[in-house]
């Protein structure tokens, strides 16, 4: 059974592997190569369970698990949010991740992990989100799915290259979870 959740410090392993498998699958020919082989687990790991046992304020990490066996759960994807870091766009709220491993994608898990994160934000007060993904990520035709609209573009300079990126947003997170 599908659970989504706020994450924990235990949980760290599982997202770091989430992350690292979900960019080395999507994101060849997109980011440089050398950023996905450098990618590490342990060094993700240790940075996600550093920032989970010191969580900034309003700012919210949930993960979709499903029990493996009757010790465990794993985890299946991840997502994270909180204050919009672009005022400029007039959306409160801002998925910050949002990743699910491949081997589980299209099954309806980001779907429950993005509506969990709109509940968080309106639970915060903040009624409209939006998301920034890489323009070319064949991946950004889920946020459209999920009702968000391009909103804005933008080109970001990351580890000595220029990427294109696409602002999804939701004016209205009530009627975006309905």
């Amino acid at each position: 059974m599908l659970t989504i959740r706020e994450a924990h410090h235990e949980d760290a392993k599982g997202i770091a592997k989430v992350q690292v498998d979900s960019w080395r699958t999507a994101y060849p020919g997109l980011v440089p190569d050398r950023i996905l082989i450098s990618m590490s687990e342990r060094r993700h790991q240790a940075e996600w369970a550093n920032a989970l046992d010191h969580p900034r304020s309003r700012h919210t990490a949930l993960v979709a698990t499903m029990e493996v066996n009757a010790d465990s759960s794993g985890v299946l994807g991840f997502g994270s949010c909180g204050p919009a870091r672009d005022g400029s766009l007039r959306h409160a709220g801002e998925i910050y991740t949002l990743y699910v491993l491949p081997q589980y994608q299209e099954l309806g898990i980001g779907r429950a992990l993005l509506n969990g994160l709109f509940d968080c934000l309106l639970e915060r007060g903040m009624e409209s989100a939006m998301v920034w993904v890489l323009a070319d990520n064949p991946s950004r035709f889920f946020y459209e799915t999920m009702g968000g609209r391009r909103v804005a573009e933008r080109d970001e300079s990351l580890w000595g290259t220029v990427l294109g990126e696409a602002a999804y947003g939701w004016p209205d997170l009530r009627t975006a979870r309905a």
